[in-house]
């Protein structure tokens, strides 16, 4: 089987970037108040919000006529409904009456969309057919009051929506992330569940954590056993950024000093289930093939893994399955995925700045042909919640970090251009929310 069409293999010139690349003259300071000011979430609200693409769902969650899904941000609600003319729409979840939300939660089935409170009733497109006792209101055309619209397109089973009627399409606003990824083959993935972490800190500090690596070698020290979190390339291309690490390799912070068994036992322990080994397999030593390293083992298991679902990643080397390329989408939106591996995940905003949620989309490469099926929508607390190893560290933080950020003597985030992509978000945000100068970062490399 041929490689899907996309990027080539990375050349070893090209693994060997660093996450740093060149340092800039002084650190990037950013004020702290951003990340629980109530002003400031008011002007995200106002200003970048309601403009931006989000990630609502998925294909699969609004695949047949009737189904539907409601997707909130903040105090925004945007109602996606599959018509009886296999359309996808999106409109403000709000009747045009009273302003009542017309539906809450998923599902199915739907003919029409009737507002609970009063009874006015538009169909799957918009249109108003129905008002009780309509001669009360005098001259009211039913024309007159559709629903408000929203713009909604799809990519690789995705869904996004934007409130902004007359925003650039979504191809445009994710920039150069479509080809660079094309070689994956997204679509043929399927998410099994989505998983809503309620967390006890501000949007921005949950999107944080999955833009940069600076933090592997502290909060993830199992990890950091199995990834070059130094060989970490990254790049800026506006709305989007991105960043790759090879796994399957003991991070270089340890001089070669892990053995191979040692770097196996980390990735089992951290993402065993990739490759299908229970947590303690040990090292298949009798497999290994003269020359293998141990990147190549993970490989060979994980296309058997695959094989066993009626997948074939024969098309993908060790570089493909092992090399593990995050993207990130401005505002609050990263994915990460290999040959046979994606997660999506979203941060949203929360009743108040120090309240925020992690949507965390779980996937799994299908067969061709395979069955689809609505994803299980699940919500837990950041204490109950348990998504593996690595992500409940990065959720056990969050709190904390959030307290942290509030001490009157902390007055700006100190960053480096390791987090580069933390400031590519700072650097957009400034930009909707049109900060005078004397709000805006400083330090850093000029812009």
């Amino acid at each position: 089987m041929n490689a899907p069409a996309g990027n080539p293999t990375r050349t070893r010139s090209h693994v060997l970037e660093d996450a740093i690349g060149i340092p800039p003259e002084s650190p990037t300071l950013v004020p702290a108040a951003r990340y629980y000011s109530p002003e400031f979430a008011r002007l995200e609200v106002e200003r970048m919000w309601p403009k931006v693409w989000q990630l609502a769902c998925m294909v699969d969650h609004v695949a047949q006529p009737g189904d539907y899904f409601e997707y909130r941000c903040g105090p925004y609600g945007v109602l996606i409904v599959r018509g009886d003319d296999g359309v996808l729409r999106a409109f403000q979840n709000a009747c045009r009456h009273r302003g009542n939300s017309l539906c809450v939660g998923s599902g199915s089935g739907l003919s029409e969309l009737k507002c609970g409170y009063h009874g006015w009733t538009w169909d799957l497109a918009g249109t108003l057919k129905r008002v009780p006792d309509r001669k009360g209101f005098g001259s009211l055309r039913l024309s007159d009051f559709p629903l408000v619209p929203a713009r909604v397109d799809t990519w690789e089973g995705l869904v996004f929506v934007n409130l902004d009627v007359d925003a650039m399409s979504l191809l445009d606003y994710l920039e150069a992330v479509p080809d660079d990824i094309a070689w994956c083959n997204l679509g043929d993935f399927r998410c099994y569940a989505t998983l809503t972490v309620e967390v006890d800190a501000n949007w921005k500090t949950i999107a944080d954590g999955y833009s940069e690596t600076y933090h592997i070698q502290t909060l993830h020290p199992e990890l950091l056993r199995c990834v070059d979190d130094i060989h970490a390339p990254q790049q800026i291309w506006g709305h989007t950024g991105k960043s790759d690490q090879p796994y399957g390799v003991q991070s270089p912070r340890f001089d070669g000093a892990l053995s191979d068994e040692e770097v196996w036992d980390a990735y089992v322990y951290t993402q065993g289930a990739l490759m299908g080994a229970a947590e303690g397999t040990p090292f298949p030593a009798a497999e290994r093939r003269p020359g293998q390293t141990v990147q190549d083992v993970i490989a060979d298991r994980t296309r058997a893994f695959a094989a066993s679902r009626g997948v074939d990643l024969a098309w993908a080397d060790t570089d493909r399955i092992t090399r593990l390329h995050q993207y990130n989408v401005f505002p609050n939106m990263t994915f990460l995925a290999n040959a046979d591996h994606l997660t999506v995940m979203c941060s949203r905003p929360g009743p108040d700045p120090d309240r925020g949620e992690m949507v965390i989309f779980l996937m799994t490469r299908m067969a061709p042909g395979a069955a689809r099926n609505k994803p299980t929508d699940v919500r837990a607390t950041a204490g109950a919640a348990e998504p593996g190893v690595v992500l409940t560290q990065d959720i056990g933080l969050l709190a904390g970090l959030q307290r942290g950020l509030h001490q009157p003597g902390f007055a700006h985030l100190v960053l480096s251009s390791e987090e580069r992509r933390v400031i590519n978000m700072h650097r957009n945000l400034e930009r909707y929310l049109d900060l005078p100068e004397p709000e805006r970062m400083s330090g850093g490399n000029a812009v």
